[in-house]
Parts: structure tokens; C-alpha cells; sequence
């Protein structure tokens, strides 16, 4: 999975000015073209089949497209559910303007929050967007694995497609997007101005790392053989891909508890105990 490749963002040594511009433009073009409308009735299937009234979006990095996610459910379900933004680099300047923006519907937590090993007190469905590609296989499934552990569902959302056409599609895109949308990024900062019409690191960065998510896209068949490969009894798996109105591609997985089966389980164990 082309090991040898690495994404900038994800490096500690980033500054947080940098990385953050990233994020934001991110934000930006996730919400606005509403990229991630399909998979609303999946989200709506977790939170149903686990019985959750909240949603913890891992990995958010700058907010990603959470804010879009919630417009659609609270408009195609008549479901205010609640969603709690965090990140093991949390963005708090571009979280506490989606909070203010969102009426509290989207919060956020301000400590880091490693998506390996979440705070038992983040109860509720966990999602991450965007963002499964970060990991290798053994780290992404222990990310899976800690949902399980938790019994909390999780589903995974990542889009793009693995084709030359769209990376190609990129590189082109993005630098034009930058030049266009930036004054228009919000919480407003001057540094991304200097570090995007200026001294262009954060347009160049973005390219790079857009390049690298597109090689590491993992397949439906991949993320069900990590499912396969935590200590999962007692969960119920899906995945497969569903296609936005632009023809990009949105991979995912959802997992979670399969109470019959567990109750059948416990029931089993006491009775040979």
C-alpha cells in the first residue's frame, strides 16, 4: 500500500498553521459540494441498529464534512442527532466556530483524541471521514478493534477513486479552488492567505497529501477482512461503495453489536458456568 509514501498532515512536526489551512480547505470543499450526501441513511442505519442518540467523529481534522453530514440527517430524517468533533491534532479555533455556527449541534473536545484508544467517557457511534487511509492495516485495525471492544458501532467513510483520471482531476482542481475559495475559509486567518497566494505551502502540501489518500484507499473486501481479524464476536459487518452526484466513489464499513446474538452468548456461558 505503497508504505514508503507518507502524508504531511499527519506529521507532528507540521505547524499547526500549516496544518490547519489544510483542514479548513478541506472543510470548505467537503460541505460546500456536499460530498458526503449518500451516506446518510447509512449513518441514520448505525445509529438506529445501535440505538445511539450521539455521534463521535473521529480523526475530524478541521471539521471535515460533519456539518454537512447533520444538515442532511436533521433534513431527510427530522433527526437532531448531536455530533462530537475530535482529532489526536484537534483544530479548536475551526471547532469552536463550527459549534457557534451549528447552534451546539456540532461540539467538539479539546483534549487530543487518539482514534486507537478513545475515552470511554466518548460514548456513542463513532465515525471517521475521510481519514481510514491515514492508517496502515495493523493501526487501522486496532481502530476497529476499539470500537468492539467498546461495543459501540462504527462506520467508516473514506471517497475518492483509485484511477490515474482522478488524481489527475485533482491536481488540477485544487490549486484553482485555492486561489478562488481561500479569503473566503472560515474562521478567517491571515497566515493562510500568506501561506497560500504567497509562499503556496498549504496548496502544495494539500496536493501532495490528496495524491498519497487516493494510492492508500482501502477496498470494501480490505476493511472486511480487518473486521474479520479483531476479536468480534457478536457484531454485524457491511461495507461496499455508494457513488456522490460528482461519480466519486465513497468506500465504507459499518459495524455493530449484535444484541440477540450476545444475550444468546452470556445466556450460553452462565448455563455451562
Amino acid at each position: 500500500m505503497n508504505k514508503w509514501l507518507f502524508e504531511f498532515e499527519d506529521k507532528t512536526w507540521l505547524p499547526a498553521t500549516i496544518r490547519e489551512g489544510m483542514t479548513d480547505y478541506l472543510r470548505f470543499i467537503l460541505n460546500s459540494g456536499n460530498f458526503y450526501e449518500p451516506v446518510s441513511p447509512l449513518v441514520v442505519q448505525l445509529l438506529q441498529e445501535t440505538n445511539s442518540l450521539k455521534v463521535i467523529d473521529l480523526c475530524s481534522g478541521g471539521g471535515g464534512t460533519i456539518v454537512q453530514v447533520q444538515k442532511n440527517i436533521q433534513h431527510k430524517y427530522a433527526l437532531a442527532v448531536p455530533f462530537m468533533l475530535t482529532d489526536i491534532f484537534p483544530n479548536i479555533p475551526a471547532y469552536e466556530f463550527i459549534e457557534h455556527k451549528t447552534d451546539g449541534q456540532v461540539s467538539y473536545c479539546s483534549t487530543p483524541v487518539n482514534a486507537v484508544k478513545v475515552a470511554p467517557a466518548l460514548k456513542g457511534v463513532r465515525t471517521i471521514f475521510s481519514a481510514f487511509h491515514h492508517f496502515d492495516t495493523p493501526t487501522a485495525t486496532q481502530v476497529i478493534q476499539d470500537a468492539v471492544s467498546a461495543r459501540e458501532g462504527i462506520g467508516i467513510f473514506d471517497g475518492g477513486n483509485k484511477s490515474i483520471f482522478f488524481i489527475v482531476a485533482m491536481v488540477l482542481f485544487h490549486p484553482i479552488a485555492f486561489f478562488l475559495f481561500t479569503p473566503f475559509f472560515r474562521p478567517f486567518k491571515w497566515s493562510r492567505l500568506l501561506f497560500t497566494y504567497v509562499i503556496p505551502v498549504i496548496p502544495l502540501l494539500t496536493v501532495w497529501d490528496g495524491i498519497v489518500s487516493v494510492t492508500r484507499l482501502y477496498q470494501p473486501h480490505q476493511l472486511l477482512q480487518m473486521a474479520s481479524d479483531v476479536n468480534n464476536e457478536n457484531y454485524c459487518w457491511q461495507a461496499g461503495k455508494v457513488k456522490n452526484k460528482y461519480g466519486m466513489h465513497i468506500t465504507y464499513l459499518l459495524g455493530y453489536p449484535d444484541e440477540k446474538k450476545f444475550v444468546a452468548a452470556a445466556a450460553s456461558a452462565n448455563s455451562t458456568a
